[in-house]
Protein backbone atom coordinates (compact mmCIF):
# COMPACT_ATOMS: atom_id res chain seq x y z
CA UNK A 1 0.00 0.00 0.00
CA UNK A 2 3.01 2.21 0.48
CA UNK A 3 4.09 2.16 -3.02
CA UNK A 4 0.17 2.80 -4.16
CA UNK A 5 0.46 0.47 -6.68
CA UNK A 6 -2.63 0.72 -9.66
CA UNK A 7 -5.16 -1.55 -8.33
CA UNK A 8 -4.63 -0.30 -4.58
CA UNK A 9 -6.70 2.42 -2.82
CA UNK A 10 -8.24 3.16 0.38
CA UNK A 11 -11.53 1.44 -0.16
CA UNK A 12 -12.65 1.73 3.92
CA UNK A 13 -13.10 5.37 3.17
CA UNK A 14 -14.75 4.80 0.05
CA UNK A 15 -17.29 2.55 1.33
CA UNK A 16 -17.74 3.94 4.81
CA UNK A 17 -20.31 6.53 4.35
CA UNK A 18 -22.52 4.25 2.63
CA UNK A 19 -22.46 1.19 4.77
CA UNK A 20 -23.23 0.12 8.13
CA UNK A 21 -19.26 -0.93 9.28
CA UNK A 22 -16.39 -1.48 7.01
CA UNK A 23 -13.00 -2.81 7.65
CA UNK A 24 -9.72 -3.71 6.12
CA UNK A 25 -8.46 -7.32 7.23
CA UNK A 26 -4.74 -6.96 7.55
CA UNK A 27 -3.89 -10.23 8.86
CA UNK A 28 -5.35 -13.93 7.79
CA UNK A 29 -5.43 -15.02 11.28
CA UNK A 30 -8.50 -11.86 11.59
CA UNK A 31 -10.28 -13.02 8.89
CA UNK A 32 -12.83 -15.17 10.73
CA UNK A 33 -13.81 -12.45 13.38
CA UNK A 34 -13.92 -9.87 10.38
CA UNK A 35 -16.52 -12.16 8.63
CA UNK A 36 -18.71 -12.93 11.39
CA UNK A 37 -18.76 -9.50 12.77
CA UNK A 38 -19.45 -8.30 9.38
CA UNK A 39 -22.41 -11.04 9.41
CA UNK A 40 -23.57 -10.01 12.51
CA UNK A 41 -23.65 -5.76 11.67
CA UNK A 42 -24.80 -6.50 8.30
CA UNK A 43 -28.18 -8.80 9.84
CA UNK A 44 -28.98 -7.05 13.13
CA UNK A 45 -31.65 -4.27 12.82
CA UNK A 46 -31.36 -1.95 11.00
CA UNK A 47 -29.87 -4.01 8.79
CA UNK A 48 -27.69 -2.99 6.13
CA UNK A 49 -24.54 -3.33 3.80
CA UNK A 50 -20.85 -3.56 5.03
CA UNK A 51 -17.75 -3.83 3.53
CA UNK A 52 -14.31 -5.68 3.92
CA UNK A 53 -11.42 -5.38 1.89
CA UNK A 54 -8.93 -7.68 2.18
CA UNK A 55 -5.82 -6.82 0.37
CA UNK A 56 -4.27 -8.84 -2.37
CA UNK A 57 -1.20 -10.39 0.09
CA UNK A 58 -3.79 -11.41 2.71
CA UNK A 59 -5.75 -13.18 -0.14
CA UNK A 60 -2.39 -15.07 -1.17
CA UNK A 61 -1.74 -16.53 2.44
CA UNK A 62 -2.71 -20.37 2.97
CA UNK A 63 -3.57 -21.19 6.58
CA UNK A 64 -6.46 -23.33 8.14
CA UNK A 65 -9.12 -20.91 9.81
CA UNK A 66 -12.27 -21.55 11.57
CA UNK A 67 -14.56 -19.94 10.00
CA UNK A 68 -18.09 -21.35 11.85
CA UNK A 69 -20.66 -19.01 12.37
CA UNK A 70 -22.26 -19.82 14.83
CA UNK A 71 -26.17 -19.34 16.35
CA UNK A 72 -27.76 -16.27 14.52
CA UNK A 73 -28.74 -13.85 17.05
CA UNK A 74 -32.45 -13.59 17.71
CA UNK A 75 -33.51 -10.10 16.24
CA UNK A 76 -37.06 -9.80 17.49
CA UNK A 77 -36.50 -7.49 21.05
CA UNK A 78 -39.58 -6.76 23.07
CA UNK A 79 -40.04 -3.30 23.55
CA UNK A 80 -40.10 -1.68 27.04
CA UNK A 81 -43.77 -2.34 28.31
CA UNK A 82 -43.67 1.43 29.78
CA UNK A 83 -42.93 3.07 26.21
CA UNK A 84 -45.71 0.76 24.71
CA UNK A 85 -48.21 2.65 27.50
CA UNK A 86 -47.32 5.80 26.59
CA UNK A 87 -47.48 5.46 22.96
CA UNK A 88 -51.11 3.92 23.89
CA UNK A 89 -52.19 6.61 25.82
CA UNK A 90 -51.58 9.00 23.01
CA UNK A 91 -53.01 7.43 20.58
CA UNK A 92 -56.30 6.36 22.48
CA UNK A 93 -57.06 10.72 22.58
CA UNK A 94 -56.58 10.64 19.07
CA UNK A 95 -59.27 12.63 16.92
CA UNK A 96 -57.72 12.05 13.49
CA UNK A 97 -54.86 10.08 13.54
CA UNK A 98 -52.83 8.97 10.68
CA UNK A 99 -49.74 6.37 10.09
CA UNK A 100 -46.76 7.18 8.30
CA UNK A 101 -45.13 3.46 7.57
CA UNK A 102 -41.82 2.83 6.12
CA UNK A 103 -39.92 -0.19 4.34
CA UNK A 104 -38.73 -1.56 7.97
CA UNK A 105 -41.87 -2.52 8.42
CA UNK A 106 -42.10 -4.77 5.71
CA UNK A 107 -38.33 -5.80 6.17
CA UNK A 108 -39.61 -7.05 9.78
CA UNK A 109 -42.42 -9.34 8.80
CA UNK A 110 -44.66 -6.59 10.24
CA UNK A 111 -47.25 -5.80 7.72
CA UNK A 112 -49.98 -7.48 9.39
CA UNK A 113 -49.49 -5.72 12.67
CA UNK A 114 -49.73 -2.83 10.76
CA UNK A 115 -52.50 -3.56 9.32
CA UNK A 116 -54.62 -4.41 12.88
CA UNK A 117 -53.66 -1.69 14.73
CA UNK A 118 -54.72 1.03 11.74
CA UNK A 119 -57.70 -0.74 11.33
CA UNK A 120 -58.07 -0.21 15.44
CA UNK A 121 -57.09 3.58 15.19
CA UNK A 122 -59.13 3.80 11.86
CA UNK A 123 -56.03 5.70 10.54
CA UNK A 124 -55.29 6.20 6.79
CA UNK A 125 -51.73 4.85 6.27
CA UNK A 126 -49.33 6.50 4.30
CA UNK A 127 -46.00 5.15 2.46
CA UNK A 128 -42.76 7.11 2.41
CA UNK A 129 -42.09 9.39 -0.42
CA UNK A 130 -41.70 7.79 -4.12
CA UNK A 131 -37.96 8.20 -4.13
CA UNK A 132 -37.34 6.97 -0.50
CA UNK A 133 -40.16 4.49 0.02
CA UNK A 134 -37.93 0.85 -1.08
CA UNK A 135 -40.77 -1.30 0.12
CA UNK A 136 -44.03 -0.59 0.61
CA UNK A 137 -45.27 -1.05 4.01
CA UNK A 138 -49.16 -1.46 3.73
CA UNK A 139 -51.34 -3.21 1.34
CA UNK A 140 -52.26 -1.23 -1.73
CA UNK A 141 -55.63 -2.75 -2.11
CA UNK A 142 -56.91 -2.04 1.56
CA UNK A 143 -59.62 0.53 2.23
CA UNK A 144 -56.73 2.82 4.56
CA UNK A 145 -54.46 2.82 1.83
CA UNK A 146 -53.48 6.40 1.09
CA UNK A 147 -50.53 6.42 -0.81
CA UNK A 148 -47.30 7.80 -0.91
CA UNK A 149 -46.07 11.41 0.66
CA UNK A 150 -45.61 14.05 -1.54
CA UNK A 151 -42.18 14.65 -2.50
CA UNK A 152 -42.08 18.25 -1.13
CA UNK A 153 -42.63 19.49 2.15
CA UNK A 154 -45.11 22.24 1.27
CA UNK A 155 -47.44 19.60 0.04
CA UNK A 156 -46.54 17.27 2.42
CA UNK A 157 -47.09 20.25 5.72
CA UNK A 158 -51.13 20.74 4.53
CA UNK A 159 -51.76 17.26 4.38
CA UNK A 160 -50.42 16.09 7.61
CA UNK A 161 -52.13 19.09 9.10
CA UNK A 162 -55.39 17.73 8.84
CA UNK A 163 -54.44 15.12 11.76
CA UNK A 164 -53.85 15.73 15.29
CA UNK A 165 -51.66 12.51 16.04
CA UNK A 166 -49.31 10.80 13.90
CA UNK A 167 -47.77 7.43 14.13
CA UNK A 168 -44.63 6.82 12.73
CA UNK A 169 -43.37 2.83 12.04
CA UNK A 170 -40.28 2.00 10.29
CA UNK A 171 -39.25 4.75 8.45
CA UNK A 172 -36.79 7.93 9.26
CA UNK A 173 -39.25 11.40 9.82
CA UNK A 174 -39.11 12.33 7.21
CA UNK A 175 -36.95 12.44 4.76
CA UNK A 176 -37.34 14.36 2.14
CA UNK A 177 -36.15 15.14 -1.34
CA UNK A 178 -35.16 18.15 -1.38
CA UNK A 179 -34.96 20.47 2.21
CA UNK A 180 -38.19 23.10 1.66
CA UNK A 181 -39.61 25.27 4.38
CA UNK A 182 -42.18 24.61 6.11
CA UNK A 183 -40.60 21.74 7.78
CA UNK A 184 -43.15 18.77 6.93
CA UNK A 185 -44.23 17.64 10.54
CA UNK A 186 -46.52 20.73 11.32
CA UNK A 187 -46.52 22.59 14.89
CA UNK A 188 -49.24 21.16 17.47
CA UNK A 189 -49.36 17.70 15.85
CA UNK A 190 -48.67 14.58 18.73
CA UNK A 191 -45.68 12.19 16.81
CA UNK A 192 -45.45 8.23 17.83
CA UNK A 193 -42.81 6.98 16.69
CA UNK A 194 -42.18 2.60 17.05
CA UNK A 195 -38.62 1.78 15.22
CA UNK A 196 -36.03 -0.77 15.84
CA UNK A 197 -33.36 1.57 14.65
CA UNK A 198 -33.21 4.43 18.08
CA UNK A 199 -31.35 7.06 16.17
CA UNK A 200 -34.25 7.58 14.17
CA UNK A 201 -36.61 8.33 17.26
CA UNK A 202 -36.85 12.10 17.73
CA UNK A 203 -34.25 12.29 15.79
CA UNK A 204 -35.48 15.72 13.92
CA UNK A 205 -38.95 16.11 15.81
CA UNK A 206 -40.08 15.96 19.76
CA UNK A 207 -41.94 12.84 20.50
CA UNK A 208 -45.11 12.68 22.44
CA UNK A 209 -43.94 8.75 22.51
CA UNK A 210 -40.88 6.71 21.26
CA UNK A 211 -41.04 3.03 21.43
CA UNK A 212 -37.85 1.34 20.44
CA UNK A 213 -37.64 -2.51 19.79
CA UNK A 214 -38.23 -4.72 16.86
CA UNK A 215 -41.47 -3.74 14.41
CA UNK A 216 -43.31 -6.83 14.70
CA UNK A 217 -43.84 -7.32 18.37
CA UNK A 218 -43.74 -3.59 19.22
CA UNK A 219 -46.77 -2.83 17.03
CA UNK A 220 -48.21 -6.25 18.02
CA UNK A 221 -48.01 -5.19 21.73
CA UNK A 222 -49.60 -1.75 21.36
CA UNK A 223 -52.65 -2.92 19.09
CA UNK A 224 -53.23 -5.55 22.00
CA UNK A 225 -52.73 -2.85 24.52
CA UNK A 226 -54.64 -0.26 22.85
CA UNK A 227 -57.63 -3.05 21.86
CA UNK A 228 -57.77 -3.22 25.87
CA UNK A 229 -57.87 0.87 26.88
CA UNK A 230 -60.56 2.52 24.11
CA UNK A 231 -63.25 3.20 24.82
CA UNK A 232 -66.63 1.99 21.99
CA UNK A 233 -67.45 5.91 21.19
CA UNK A 234 -63.29 5.39 20.42
CA UNK A 235 -64.12 2.44 18.01
CA UNK A 236 -67.65 3.56 16.38
CA UNK A 237 -65.18 6.53 15.46
CA UNK A 238 -62.61 4.26 14.14
CA UNK A 239 -65.64 2.39 12.15
CA UNK A 240 -66.62 5.67 10.25
CA UNK A 241 -63.14 6.73 9.51
CA UNK A 242 -62.48 3.20 7.81
CA UNK A 243 -65.58 4.41 5.65
CA UNK A 244 -64.08 7.42 5.34
CA UNK A 245 -61.00 7.00 3.55
CA UNK A 246 -62.59 3.97 1.51
CA UNK A 247 -64.80 6.74 -0.13
CA UNK A 248 -62.20 9.03 -0.42
CA UNK A 249 -60.02 5.97 -2.13
CA UNK A 250 -62.53 4.67 -4.59
CA UNK A 251 -62.86 8.47 -5.32
CA UNK A 252 -59.24 8.75 -6.05
CA UNK A 253 -58.98 5.37 -8.04
CA UNK A 254 -62.06 6.64 -9.98
CA UNK A 255 -60.37 9.62 -11.11
CA UNK A 256 -56.73 7.99 -11.66
CA UNK A 257 -59.26 5.46 -14.55
CA UNK A 258 -60.82 8.38 -15.65
CA UNK A 259 -57.48 10.11 -16.53
CA UNK A 260 -56.26 7.10 -18.25
CA UNK A 261 -58.72 6.51 -20.45
CA UNK A 262 -58.24 10.20 -21.33
CA UNK A 263 -55.07 10.34 -22.84
CA UNK A 264 -55.80 6.48 -23.68
CA UNK A 265 -55.33 7.28 -27.57
CA UNK A 266 -52.07 9.50 -27.01
CA UNK A 267 -49.10 8.40 -28.64
CA UNK A 268 -46.31 7.82 -27.60
CA UNK A 269 -47.97 6.33 -24.64
CA UNK A 270 -48.69 9.01 -21.16
CA UNK A 271 -46.83 7.53 -18.14
CA UNK A 272 -50.18 6.55 -16.39
CA UNK A 273 -51.58 4.83 -19.50
CA UNK A 274 -48.46 2.88 -19.58
CA UNK A 275 -48.72 1.90 -16.42
CA UNK A 276 -52.91 1.33 -16.28
CA UNK A 277 -52.02 -1.43 -18.72
CA UNK A 278 -49.04 -2.64 -16.54
CA UNK A 279 -51.60 -2.59 -13.71
CA UNK A 280 -54.27 -4.68 -15.78
CA UNK A 281 -51.44 -7.56 -16.02
CA UNK A 282 -50.15 -7.82 -12.77
CA UNK A 283 -50.50 -11.57 -11.42
CA UNK A 284 -51.31 -11.71 -7.18
CA UNK A 285 -47.97 -12.58 -6.65
CA UNK A 286 -45.54 -10.84 -9.09
CA UNK A 287 -42.54 -9.18 -7.46
CA UNK A 288 -41.95 -5.49 -9.04
CA UNK A 289 -38.73 -3.53 -9.16
CA UNK A 290 -39.37 -0.31 -10.00
CA UNK A 291 -36.42 1.95 -11.81
CA UNK A 292 -38.48 4.73 -13.61
CA UNK A 293 -39.55 6.70 -11.36
CA UNK A 294 -40.88 9.54 -13.63
CA UNK A 295 -42.76 7.06 -15.61
CA UNK A 296 -44.41 5.02 -12.96
CA UNK A 297 -45.36 8.02 -10.56
CA UNK A 298 -47.09 5.33 -8.04
CA UNK A 299 -49.69 4.23 -10.22
CA UNK A 300 -49.59 0.84 -9.30
CA UNK A 301 -50.17 1.32 -5.79
CA UNK A 302 -52.61 3.98 -6.96
CA UNK A 303 -54.96 1.29 -8.32
CA UNK A 304 -54.12 -1.13 -5.41
CA UNK A 305 -52.24 -3.25 -8.05
CA UNK A 306 -49.13 -4.28 -5.83
CA UNK A 307 -51.38 -7.21 -3.44
CA UNK A 308 -48.48 -8.52 -1.67
CA UNK A 309 -46.35 -5.37 0.07
CA UNK A 310 -43.08 -8.00 -0.40
CA UNK A 311 -43.07 -8.14 -3.43
CA UNK A 312 -42.15 -4.88 -4.41
CA UNK A 313 -38.71 -2.86 -4.73
CA UNK A 314 -38.20 1.04 -5.76
CA UNK A 315 -35.38 3.68 -4.76
CA UNK A 316 -34.27 4.38 -1.44
CA UNK A 317 -32.49 7.68 -1.79
CA UNK A 318 -31.24 7.74 -4.96
CA UNK A 319 -29.02 5.65 -7.41
CA UNK A 320 -29.37 4.87 -10.91
CA UNK A 321 -28.97 1.38 -12.78
CA UNK A 322 -29.62 -0.74 -9.91
CA UNK A 323 -32.47 -1.88 -10.80
CA UNK A 324 -32.13 -4.51 -13.67
CA UNK A 325 -29.17 -6.40 -11.41
CA UNK A 326 -31.94 -6.30 -8.39
CA UNK A 327 -34.27 -7.62 -10.92
CA UNK A 328 -32.40 -10.88 -11.75
CA UNK A 329 -31.60 -11.12 -7.82
CA UNK A 330 -35.34 -10.79 -7.18
CA UNK A 331 -35.92 -14.16 -9.52
CA UNK A 332 -33.19 -16.20 -8.06
CA UNK A 333 -34.07 -15.72 -4.43
CA UNK A 334 -37.86 -16.02 -5.62
CA UNK A 335 -37.68 -18.66 -8.30
CA UNK A 336 -41.23 -19.62 -8.12
CA UNK A 337 -43.05 -15.59 -8.44
CA UNK A 338 -42.77 -13.79 -11.93
CA UNK A 339 -40.65 -10.72 -11.68
CA UNK A 340 -41.48 -7.70 -13.70
CA UNK A 341 -38.71 -4.75 -13.75
CA UNK A 342 -40.22 -1.64 -15.15
CA UNK A 343 -37.12 0.85 -15.97
CA UNK A 344 -36.78 4.29 -17.25
CA UNK A 345 -34.21 4.10 -20.72
CA UNK A 346 -31.45 6.48 -18.67
CA UNK A 347 -31.22 4.06 -15.53
CA UNK A 348 -31.25 0.84 -18.03
CA UNK A 349 -28.08 1.96 -19.58
CA UNK A 350 -26.45 1.74 -16.18
CA UNK A 351 -26.50 -1.64 -16.07
CA UNK A 352 -27.90 -2.97 -19.45
CA UNK A 353 -24.73 -5.75 -19.65
CA UNK A 354 -27.21 -7.49 -16.94
CA UNK A 355 -29.42 -8.71 -19.81
CA UNK A 356 -26.33 -10.71 -20.81
CA UNK A 357 -26.12 -12.50 -18.00
CA UNK A 358 -29.74 -13.15 -17.91
CA UNK A 359 -29.37 -14.96 -20.83
CA UNK A 360 -26.62 -16.72 -20.31
CA UNK A 361 -28.37 -18.31 -17.17
CA UNK A 362 -31.89 -17.98 -18.68
CA UNK A 363 -32.85 -16.04 -15.89
CA UNK A 364 -36.62 -15.71 -16.97
CA UNK A 365 -37.04 -11.90 -15.66
CA UNK A 366 -39.49 -9.42 -18.16
CA UNK A 367 -37.91 -5.99 -18.55
CA UNK A 368 -39.88 -2.97 -19.55
CA UNK A 369 -38.04 0.14 -20.46
CA UNK A 370 -40.17 3.05 -20.30
CA UNK A 371 -38.31 5.14 -23.13
CA UNK A 372 -38.81 8.89 -23.40
CA UNK A 373 -35.10 10.14 -24.78
CA UNK A 374 -34.01 11.70 -21.49
CA UNK A 375 -33.06 11.98 -17.71
CA UNK A 376 -36.39 13.13 -16.67
CA UNK A 377 -35.57 13.20 -13.23
CA UNK A 378 -32.52 16.07 -13.46
CA UNK A 379 -34.88 17.86 -15.56
CA UNK A 380 -37.86 18.45 -13.33
CA UNK A 381 -35.45 18.42 -10.71
CA UNK A 382 -33.82 21.37 -12.29
CA UNK A 383 -37.09 22.99 -12.95
CA UNK A 384 -38.25 22.38 -9.36
CA UNK A 385 -35.37 24.65 -7.99
CA UNK A 386 -36.18 27.30 -11.00
CA UNK A 387 -32.22 27.05 -12.22
CA UNK A 388 -32.72 29.99 -15.02
CA UNK A 389 -31.28 27.61 -17.96
CA UNK A 390 -33.99 24.95 -16.74
CA UNK A 391 -36.47 27.22 -16.61
CA UNK A 392 -35.66 28.71 -20.69
CA UNK A 393 -35.57 24.90 -21.48
CA UNK A 394 -31.85 24.93 -22.33
CA UNK A 395 -30.83 21.52 -21.36
CA UNK A 396 -27.41 20.11 -21.77
CA UNK A 397 -26.54 16.64 -21.12
CA UNK A 398 -29.56 15.06 -19.87
CA UNK A 399 -31.17 13.71 -24.12
CA UNK A 400 -30.57 10.51 -25.10
CA UNK A 401 -31.30 10.86 -28.94
CA UNK A 402 -29.29 11.54 -31.34
CA UNK A 403 -28.89 8.70 -31.54
CA UNK A 404 -31.98 6.94 -30.56
CA UNK A 405 -31.14 4.13 -28.60
CA UNK A 406 -32.49 0.95 -29.82
CA UNK A 407 -33.33 -1.20 -27.01
CA UNK A 408 -35.03 -4.05 -28.92
CA UNK A 409 -31.89 -4.58 -31.12
CA UNK A 410 -29.81 -4.04 -27.93
CA UNK A 411 -31.31 -6.45 -26.15
CA UNK A 412 -31.17 -8.89 -28.79
CA UNK A 413 -27.52 -8.55 -29.29
CA UNK A 414 -27.16 -9.37 -26.08
CA UNK A 415 -29.41 -12.52 -25.97
CA UNK A 416 -32.53 -11.56 -24.95
CA UNK A 417 -35.73 -11.46 -26.50
CA UNK A 418 -37.48 -7.93 -27.30
CA UNK A 419 -40.54 -6.21 -28.71
CA UNK A 420 -41.43 -3.15 -29.25
CA UNK A 421 -44.97 -2.06 -28.11
CA UNK A 422 -47.23 1.78 -28.17
CA UNK A 423 -50.47 0.25 -27.35
CA UNK A 424 -52.12 -0.23 -23.98
CA UNK A 425 -53.44 -3.54 -24.95
CA UNK A 426 -50.73 -4.79 -26.73
CA UNK A 427 -48.80 -4.06 -23.39
CA UNK A 428 -50.60 -5.87 -21.16
CA UNK A 429 -50.70 -8.26 -23.18
CA UNK A 430 -47.15 -9.03 -23.70
CA UNK A 431 -46.03 -8.46 -19.59
CA UNK A 432 -48.94 -10.86 -18.99
CA UNK A 433 -47.60 -13.21 -21.32
CA UNK A 434 -43.84 -12.70 -20.61
CA UNK A 435 -44.47 -13.26 -16.53
CA UNK A 436 -46.00 -16.41 -17.67
CA UNK A 437 -43.31 -17.65 -19.85
CA UNK A 438 -39.80 -19.40 -19.09
CA UNK A 439 -37.59 -17.13 -20.31
CA UNK A 440 -36.42 -13.28 -19.98
CA UNK A 441 -37.71 -10.68 -22.24
CA UNK A 442 -37.43 -6.90 -23.23
CA UNK A 443 -40.37 -4.96 -23.50
CA UNK A 444 -39.35 -1.09 -24.84
CA UNK A 445 -42.41 1.30 -24.55
CA UNK A 446 -42.34 4.48 -25.98
CA UNK A 447 -43.18 7.53 -23.39
CA UNK A 448 -44.46 10.94 -24.28
CA UNK A 449 -41.41 13.27 -24.15
CA UNK A 450 -43.52 16.07 -22.53
CA UNK A 451 -41.81 17.52 -19.27
CA UNK A 452 -44.24 17.86 -16.35
CA UNK A 453 -44.41 21.16 -14.26
CA UNK A 454 -42.64 18.92 -11.42
CA UNK A 455 -41.74 15.65 -10.00
CA UNK A 456 -45.13 14.47 -8.52
CA UNK A 457 -44.39 11.44 -6.50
Amino acid sequence: MFEEPVLWSDMVQVARPWTKWACEVQRLADLPSAVRRALQVAVTPPTGPVFLSIPLDVQMEQAELDLSLGTPLATEVRPPLEAVRQACEVLATAQRPAILAGSRVTEADAVAELVRLAELLGAPVFSECGTSHGRIPFPTDHPLAAGNLPLWSPEVHPLLAQHDVLLAAGLNVLRQYLYHEPPPIPPGVQLVHVDQNPFELGKNYPLAAGVWGHLRPALAELATSLEQAVSPAFREAARQRIEAQAEKQRAARASLQAEIERQRSERPLAPVVAMGAIAAALPENVAVVEEAVTTTNNVLERLGAIRRPDGYFAHRGWALGWGLGCALGVRLAWPDRPVLAILGEGAAMYGIQGLWTAARYQIPVTFVICNNGQYQILKTGARGLNLPQAMAGNFVGQDLGQPEIDFVALARSLGVEAMWVDDPDQLAAAVRESLAGDRPRVIEVPIRRQLPDKITS
